[in-house]
């Protein structure tokens, strides 16, 4: 008797399985593309500044989640051997750090969550001229609308 009633519950925990939804993750974006870009680094040149003309490849990942009434979006980017030069010094430069912003929400009540982190560096020949900024941001709205979490932390800072 006890052989059968477990063989039931089995059966009924595998039927429930097999009925329950699975979530939907995509991978809906995964390249590296080419990019310049201009940056003014207030350390640099023994603190009179410079503007540093980067490029290189940036690596950008997109992914998306809907599992039942919640999604979660995730939008991710690198740089992945930038580099660059100033255009006063000459010096040489890279751009390190990450960017990421994290969304989740409900479809059915439109509770939502947002964190969004950068890390952006420029790190330059010598000491003195490694800029960077750094921002992490955070919203949460509740299933009535109401903002109950915000803030969003700087910081810009030369070594």
């Amino acid at each position: 008797m006890k052989t059968s009633i477990l063989n039931v519950t089995l059966c009924l925990v595998a039927v429930m399985a097999f009925m329950t939804a699975p979530a939907n993750a995509a991978i809906v974006v995964n390249q590296s593309n080419q990019i310049s870009l201009s940056v003014f680094v207030p350390c640099a040149a023994g603190g009179a500044g410079e503007i540093v003309d980067l490029s290189g490849p940036l690596h950008t990942l997109i992914t998306l989640t809907i599992n039942g009434n919640n999604f979660r979006e995730v939008l991710h980017f690198q740089p992945q051997g930038i580099s660059g030069t100033g255009e006063t010094t000459g010096a040489k430069y890279q751009a390190t750090g990450v960017t990421e912003e994290t969304t989740t929400g409900s479809f059915q009540n439109g509770h939502f969550n947002q964190t969004f982190v950068n890390r952006f560096d420029i790190i330059g020949q010598g000491p003195g001229n490694n800029f960077t900024i750094h921002e992490t941001a955070h919203i949460t709205i509740n299933a009535n609308g109401t903002v109950t979490v915000f803030f969003d932390n700087f910081a810009v800072e030369c070594k």
